[in-house]
């Protein structure tokens, strides 16, 4: 469905396999949620692998097409210049400062995945279930419902980018990471998830969803594999008795230890090696 001089505001949704457009481009604003399915969205120089719940924000000074791995189903929420500049009476103090076409236009938005959490999931799916469900009933263009509807979608855009943002004025990244988490293994406390995030000024969500994004595997995974790998290394020196190896990481006590190591290596600490 292409959008028209005369259509502010248009929604359009459907299921590929194989997607229809070449590499292009508009001359208005898209905001693109995937509903279901898995592939690559390649937008300028970036590729971002997509899945089910994400969603991009392309501005006519983008070029992207998407290449489809598994089925996709796609809602595209298309508009022009004209649909918020014709609304004002509508708008937040904030919107005055920054228009959502200028936000549109945010390099962040171009280069990454949108990382939202699971509260913010939710709202996203509803949100774009509610614009989906309004469409075909009026002129959406003119509903102040939809309006409104549509303004929640940035506002979820705006504070995903402000962590993101966040993220990248820390400095924080693969290296800083696992020397912080190697540094603090010893300590329980320090390698919880929220004392980890904290450290590096950024949500705790978050955190979650880029360290399994970078590295392969959740971060508690990662940690108790760590934790175990050491603990195996210590066992297998045979120079510190269990009840030590509990101390130096942590451990309530050696019993503690001991049903930690046999709910991962399905033996105990005291076994390990022998034989």
């Amino acid at each position: 469905m292409k959008l028209n001089q005369f259509a502010l505001l248009m929604l359009d949704e459907f299921e590929e396999e194989k997607f229809h457009l070449p590499v292009h481009s508009h001359t208005y604003y898209e905001l693109i949620y995937i509903k279901k399915g898995e592939g690559i969205h390649h937008i300028n120089e970036s590729r971002l692998t997509y899945k089910a719940g994400d969603l991009f924000a392309i501005s006519p000074d983008d070029s992207h097409y998407f290449d489809i791995h598994s089925s996709t189903r796609f809602v595209f929420i298309k508009f022009t210049d004209s649909y918020f500049s014709s609304k004002k009476n509508l708008y937040t103090d904030d919107m005055l400062m920054n228009t959502p076409e200028q936000f549109m236009r945010n390099k962040l938005l171009k280069e990454h995945v949108l990382q939202l959490g699971d509260d913010c999931h939710t709202i996203l799916r509803n949100t774009v279930e509610n614009i989906t469900a309004y469409n075909g009933r009026t002129d959406i263009s003119t509903s102040p419902i939809i309006f409104f509807q549509i303004l929640s979608i940035f506002g979820l855009l705006k504070e995903a980018t402000e962590k993101m943002q966040a993220v990248q004025s820390t400095g924080i990244d693969n290296n800083n990471v696992i020397a912080y988490v190697h540094q603090h293994i010893y300590f329980p406390d320090k390698v919880q998830v929220k004392e980890i995030a904290a450290h590096f000024a950024i949500a705790p969500t978050y955190f979650s969803a880029w360290f399994k994004r970078n590295f392969g595997l959740t971060y508690r995974d990662y940690i108790n594999n760590l934790r175990i790998r050491l603990i195996e290394q210590r066992i297998a020196g045979r120079n510190m008795p269990i009840k030590q190896i509990a101390h130096e990481f942590g451990f309530t006590d050696e019993s503690h230890l001991s049903n930690y190591f046999k709910k991962r290596k399905n033996i105990k600490p005291s076994a390990f090696g022998k034989g």
